[in-house]
């Protein structure tokens, strides 16, 4: 290297040393088990950041930085850790993953992760979840440990069904009939059953009835926490909505404010209809199903029952629910309200008024 490089080269590393550094004003963070990735830009977008931070000193890396705007994709313990970034001042947001991965533009690594989440984040488009509290997260708790029942019980009683089949005795449908059956087919039946076989179901019908006491233990705990919260309340009053919905629906959006319209929240939970439009040409197809299909469910599930109810009754609520019906039958006519429902829960979230049913 000549004389006039080494000038140059010690030129622009002085030049560097002399620079202003400027603070992050948004920053993207890859988090995982063990290893944080951080990535910041200053307000230019120019890079300023790039660190990994060991989990155990995560917080005090965080809390030294000036406040900025702080990207997150919403996974395992993002919310714990939005808690506790928003004590030190930054703005956290939440992302959905499937939306940040578009701002990838290399291969998968923690480092390009934490730039995806930095672009993706200072992206006025996008849409941001909630930051939940601690007391929404036990009650998703609830529903997550209600619906592993529920599915144990679901799996039980076809493994069950399904042993009887291979033994010729085939059951009705419904966890109903099969609790009050079963004892009945075990005794009248005993000769076409094995005896290892018939001890393995007696035992799995007890297991069944303890299956049953905790569920409905569970469903006695969500109504005393329904009643005691006034948005629960509120929610409840509206057809199609009942204490575990009503819960669900506050644990899991928070702040309703997050959504631009009453649409917007249907689509979140995958019931608004699908729109494929091109030039002149407009065509609606069925519901998305993107979204929570937790909540999706329960909302259908809900809305089924007052359609089966409809019939014969003559409020204003009921006749468009029989006007669907008769066009495009029951199913089409349960998420019709189901959809309904969604809007009217947004509504209900963002202003201060109460349900009042049309007559």
């Amino acid at each position: 290297m000549n004389v006039t490089s080494q000038r140059a080269l010690k030129a622009t590393r002085q030049k560097k040393k002399n620079a202003v550094k400027k603070d992050a004003v948004t920053i993207g963070i890859d988090t995982a088990k063990s290893v944080f990735q951080i990535h910041g830009v200053d307000e230019d977008g120019n890079v300023v950041l790039r660190r990994r931070v060991k989990r155990n000193r995560f917080i005090e890396f965080m809390a030294q930085l000036p406040t900025a705007i702080v990207g997150i994709e919403a996974t395992g313990a993002s919310h714990h850790w939005a808690r506790e970034l928003i004590k030190f001042g930054h703005d956290v947001r939440l992302m959905n993953p499937k939306r940040v991965k578009a701002y990838r533009d290399s291969d998968k690594s923690d480092r390009n992760d934490a730039d995806a989440i930095c672009e993706a984040v200072s992206r006025k488009r996008m849409k941001f979840i909630a930051v939940k509290t601690l007391d929404q997260q036990g009650m998703q708790g609830l529903h997550r440990g209600r619906s592993r029942l529920m599915k144990n019980r679901t799996a039980l009683v076809n493994q069950a069904r399904g042993l009887l089949s291979e033994c010729g005795i085939v059951m009705h449908k419904g966890i109903r009939v099969f609790r009050s059956e079963l004892p009945e087919i075990l005794d009248e039946q005993a000769g076409s059953i094995p005896e290892i076989l018939r001890v393995m179901l007696l035992e799995m019908y007890d297991e069944l009835i303890v299956l049953d006491k905790q569920i409905e233990k569970f469903d006695k705990q969500f109504e005393r926490l329904t009643d005691a919260d006034p948005m629960c309340r509120k929610l409840k009053k509206v057809k199609g909505i009942g204490p575990l919905t009503a819960l669900a629906l506050v644990s899991k959006i928070g702040d309703a404010n997050i959504f631009n319209g009453s649409r917007e929240m249907s689509s979140y939970f995958g019931l608004a209809p699908q729109e494929c439009s091109s030039g002149e040409k407009k065509h609606m197809f069925g519901i998305s199903k993107r979204g929570d299909r937790y909540i999706r469910t329960l909302l259908i599930h809900g809305a089924r029952s007052v359609v089966w109810k409809a019939s014969g009754k003559d409020d204003s609520l009921s006749r468009w629910i029989n006007k669907i019906k008769d066009k495009s039958g029951p199913n089409v006519a349960a998420v019709a309200l189901a959809n309904k429902n969604a809007r009217i829960v947004w509504a209900l979230m963002t202003k201060d008024e109460e349900y009042r049913e049309a007559t």
